[in-house]
């Protein structure tokens, strides 16, 4: 039996995956050739059916391998040379857990506070108009109970298109509303202090709409970092606060 380290399992799938992966590279697994079943590589690794199936959707993701329903996994062919990379994607199964959700605030804060600082140098009459429209559009759902998460959602976007530079729009459209947290991670129900917080959103997005239509880059990038950087500490406490049951699905 090939031994992973006892550890959590995220730990177990990322070390399985490393396994696997290594295999693929080295030719162990070679294009075209089918993966052991699930219950093989569970026996050979010592671990969790969970954990299998996590790797095996990390490898997919990576474009390493691709599944054919109802027959099994199969190692992916190589890309020709000159060819294009599998495209980038961010699955759903890998925004399972809170630990997840902050990589991918992590992700936003690199892209997003670039984004927000070209937006306030370039964003023409249009964009200020459909971000000013947003933000009117998430204030009245968060006021009549709503999530909010479309009028989010469309104004990052927005800040992005302002860019005028189509590949940050284009990410952004990749990834989908999947990439504003509450969508998956809050209860619709949330009272008085989920109020209050999608209000602090609010005033945090203005604070960023504001400073893009002063033409003030500097003020942009720092606005969308305070705003990102407040969501990732808000799930940071979440998942230390409930270290036991991070899973979120």
């Amino acid at each position: 039996m090939t031994r992973l380290s006892r550890a959590r399992p995220r730990t177990l799938a990322a070390e399985l995956v490393a396994a696997l992966s290594a295999r693929i590279r080295r030719g162990r697994l070679a294009p075209g050739q089918q993966l052991p079943t699930e219950a093989a590589v569970m026996a050979e690794f010592g671990v969790s059916r969970t954990v299998v199936r996590e790797a095996l959707s990390r490898l997919q993701a990576a474009g390493l391998v691709h599944t054919r329903h109802g027959v099994g996994t199969f190692v992916a062919a190589p890309a020709p040379p000159g060819g294009r990379a599998p495209a980038f994607r961010i699955a759903a199964d890998q925004l399972a857990t809170l630990e997840d959700v902050v990589a991918m605030l992590e992700l936003r804060i690199g892209i997003e506070t670039e984004a927000a600082s070209l937006a306030a140098k370039r964003r023409n009459d249009a964009n200020l108009h459909a971000m000013r429209r947003l933000l009117a559009e998430f204030a009245a759902a968060v006021e009549a109970g709503g999530d909010a998460v479309a009028a989010d959602f469309g104004l990052h976007q927005e800040i992005a298109r302002a860019t005028q530079n189509p590949h940050f729009g284009g990410l952004l459209a990749t990834l989908g509303t999947r990439i504003i947290p509450r969508a998956r991670l809050d209860p619709a129900d949330g009272g008085p202090e989920r109020l209050a917080y999608l209000r602090r959103v609010h005033a945090e997005h203005e604070s960023i709409v504001d400073a893009i239509a002063a033409g003030d880059a500097d003020a942009a990038r720092a606005a969308m970092r305070t705003h990102l950087s407040n969501s990732r500490e808000r799930r940071r406490r979440e998942a230390a606060a409930r270290p036991l049951a991070d899973v979120v699905r």
